[in-house]
């Protein structure tokens, strides 16, 4: 029984005891906090889940101790429970005192410093320098160094705090040592080379970093590639691989692109279909630039797109949709065009907003938009609108995207520019065979005020000519369709070795020019100028002596343009086409109407011989000068044939002539004509040389009345020699666009010439800036 009696009594004890050992844990009554020395203890107590009053279960005190690590404040965090206190010890990270780096010669410390995250005075961490470390090695690899090493070296400090040292091995640059392409069988690898923007890594690339494995120019050499197909007729191609290999030395990469070339087609039939009420399908056909028969090509495909909307948009559907269809045969290998226009939706521009232009004020941005608030929304017109605001060159990035207005049918474009600069201190020198060694000093601001003006100052120091030029010109005079501008300009030629006597012109000029549609424009301009003929040789013609002096020059003179050329700068399609005329006598001392015209066309042979710098330029002009009034003429005015007109004579050496003295006397009558053939040469196409074959005609005659063979030596009954007959010479030259300035090198033999004419075989233009 007293076993029993014991026995019982245990159990009672323990049922007793288990509902105190299961009951929920104890109410926390305070959070003490141990170890802090920066950060305040209530701070601390906030990233807490338990709170006083609150009760302190593992799980919560689990996740409190997780979410005072994620701060990142702490190296070391402990919590206990002692009774109703939860005590929280931490070890505080250090601050950072400094962030150094040593080894980096290629990439400055603050590009560096603005790349890493730590800062002076940010809370250190191994995750936060582990992280710097990663992305300094990012910079260095999108620059080539693939082989460079960062070792973040901690310097510990009193009051806590460190010093953070990335110790910085550059390496060498990992360039692109070899690029090979699969699957090509109608382009031989080293055409496919000319089309990629990567270069092989070749010693005379010091200056460029084509050679230089960059990942996001291997995506653009995919498209590059691509396009170039579908130019070519490729509508089935398919680029399907752009792998580079990093050599196990880490030296260079090994490029490979895989490609699919399939089939090449012709065009076989082009077609339009309109549902647009109103509008013949036949009307617009004939003006698609694309025939039956011709190798298929994706560009003129796009081209022909956009000529339709334009086209559609001036004929009053401004919301046409033109989509083109492209059906294959495969087995004739031939493409059927469609070309398929439809109502597109319906919108207006309710609103152009600008935002980015810190320094060029609005008007001068709005004024290049194709369209205004309240126009159709044309997609033709807002990127044509862009590309006119990039054309301006006062920024680095233009963006219009458009957004929803306050209608279904209303849209908001949103222009997004970034200002660039746009003053120029240029510092020049070169040579040219006409001006000799020459030094050339400028300034300019191309956007003066942020109000658009264009404003230079260039001063050029030569052998046989100089010049001072201040120029102004506002390209919207009074927010309109008009270009304004004067110039104030001072010029002495040294022409001895042409005629026997130097020339000083000084005067200014009143411009302005406006523009009649997208490709034609008409200038107009006002000069008032006193020449002066001084240090006229004693043995020079008489017809030249006659006209020592000072006269004064006021001309009305016009100019009308129209331009169909791809490019301005460097055209290889299209053509232009200038006519003008000059009117002498509206004051001054000098009668005469002047005329001149001169064209130039463009015909490209890529799609023939597979690259854009085949180019075939045909080219003419003349001129024809008319006294009126009772004058004559006089040598400053006329008409001069050789040189840059007229390759393989001498600047001035084909004409009319004074032949007892030598002497060029120029002529009221020029014309010339030229055909140019620019091929690329068997180099590297980023060296930038391009050749040239040519044949240059030309013809200068005409002298006026009292230019006669009278007062000719008896010797010499007729030294006056005026001959209509052509001129024609032949040669070739070099073109190099190097990294200093154009150089322009010809040999030329005048093959049809007089014997008096004075003939040029080397010719050489060089020119800079820096």
């Amino acid at each position: 029984m007293t076993r029993l009696r014991t026995l019982l009594l245990v159990l009672a004890a323990l049922l007793v005891a288990l509902p105190s050992s299961a009951q929920a844990p104890g109410r926390v009554t305070a959070i003490e906090v141990q170890g802090n020395q920066r950060i305040e203890a209530d701070t601390i107590r906030s990233y807490m889940l338990v709170q006083p009053g609150g009760t302190a279960d593992p799980d919560a005190l689990d996740r409190s101790l997780r979410a005072l690590f994620a701060t990142g404040l702490f190296r070391d965090v402990t919590i206990r429970p002692e009774g109703g206190r939860i005590i929280v010890n931490v070890v505080e990270n250090p601050l950072v005192n400094r962030v150094g780096f040593e080894g980096n010669r290629r990439i400055t410390t603050d590009v560096l410093r603005n790349e890493v995250q730590l800062r002076t005075r940010s809370v250190f961490t191994p995750a936060a320098a582990q992280a710097d470390r990663q992305r300094i090695l990012e910079i260095y690899a999108r620059r080539g160094r693939f082989g460079a090493t960062v070792e973040p070296k901690i310097i510990e400090l009193d009051q806590n705090r460190v010093d953070v040292v990335f110790e910085i091995n550059e390496g060498e640059v990992a360039l692109v040592a070899r690029i090979n392409f699969v699957g090509n069988t109608d382009y031989s690898d080293s055409r496919l080379k000319e089309v990629i923007a990567t270069r092989e890594q070749a010693w005379y690339r010091i200056l460029s970093t084509s050679d230089t494995y960059d990942p996001d120019r291997l995506n653009f050499d995919r498209e590059l590639l691509r396009r170039f197909y579908l130019r070519q007729g490729y509508a089935d191609v398919e680029i399907t691989g752009a792998t580079a290999e990093l050599a196990p030395d880490r030296s260079g990469f090994f490029l490979t692109y895989t490609i699919n070339e399939g089939p090449r087609y012709r065009i076989g039939e082009v077609n339009v279909t309109s549902t647009l009420r109103g509008l013949d399908p036949a009307s617009v056909q004939r003006d698609i630039p694309i025939s039956p028969g011709e190798w298929y090509d994706g560009d003129a495909v796009d081209r022909a797109d956009n000529l339709l909307t334009d086209l559609l948009a001036t004929r009053g559907f401004p919301f046409a949709n033109v989509e083109p269809r492209v059906v294959r045969h495969r087995e004739q290998r031939t493409v059927d065009l469609t070309f398929e226009i439809t109502e597109g939706p319906r919108a207006f521009v309710e609103r152009i907003e600008i935002t980015g232009n810190t320094r060029t004020l609005d008007r001068v941005i709005r004024r290049e938009f194709r369209l205004a608030e309240g126009d159709p929304l044309v997609t033709q017109q807002v990127r044509r609108s862009r590309d006119r605001i990039r054309s301006l060159g006062f920024f680095s990035d233009v963006q219009i995207n458009s957004s929803p207005g306050s209608a279904s049918d209303r849209v908001i474009l949103n222009t997004q520019v970034a200002e660039r600069a746009t003053g120029e201190f240029t510092l020049g020198g070169g040579y040219s065979t006409d001006a000799g060694f020459l030094a050339d000093v400028g300034l300019r601001e191309r956007n003066l005020l942020g109000t658009g003006i264009d404003a230079r100052i260039n001063v050029t120091l030569a052998q046989y000519r100089s010049q001072v030029d201040i120029s102004v010109t506002d390209p919207q005079f009074l927010e309109r369709n008009l270009a304004a501008g004067t110039d104030v300009f001072l010029v002495q030629r040294d022409l001895q070795s042409t005629s026997g006597y130097n020339e000083r012109r000084a005067g200014f000029v009143l411009r302005m020019g406006y523009e009649i549609n997208e490709r034609l424009r008409q200038s107009w301009s006002y000069s008032l100028v006193d020449r002066e003929l001084y240090d006229v040789d004693p043995s020079t013609s008489r017809f030249i002596q006659e006209q020592a002096g000072s006269t004064l020059l006021s001309q009305l003179s016009t100019t009308i343009t129209y331009d169909r050329r791809d490019s301005r700068i460097e055209p290889r399609d299209g053509y232009v086409i200038r006519g003008g005329g000059d009117l002498a006598g509206l004051g001054g001392d000098v009668y005469y109407v002047r005329l001149r015209g001169d064209g130039q066309y463009y015909i490209p042979f890529e799609r023939m011989l597979g690259d854009p710098d085949y180019v075939l330029v045909l080219a003419a002009g003349g001129g024809w000068l008319l006294p009126y009034n009772g004058g004559d003429t006089r040598i400053v005015d006329r008409f001069f044939l050789g040189g840059e007109n007229l390759r393989g004579f001498a600047l001035g050496g084909a004409g009319p002539r004074d032949i007892s003295t030598n002497d060029a006397l120029g002529g009221q009558i020029i014309w010339t004509s030229s055909a140019e053939f620019r091929f690329p040469l068997p180099l590297p196409s980023e060296l930038g040389f391009v050749g040239r074959v040519f044949v240059d005609v030309g013809g200068n005659y005409e002298l006026p009345t009292n230019v006669n063979n009278s007062g000719c030596p008896a010797t010499l009954p007729n030294c006056v020699r005026d001959d209509a007959s052509p001129r024609v010479g032949v040669g070739f030259g070099v073109s190099w666009r190097s990294p200093i300035g154009l150089i322009n090198i010809d040999l030329a033999q005048a093959v049809v010439k007089k014997s008096y004419d004075e003939t040029q075989v080397f010719r050489l233009g060089f020119g800079t800036r820096f």
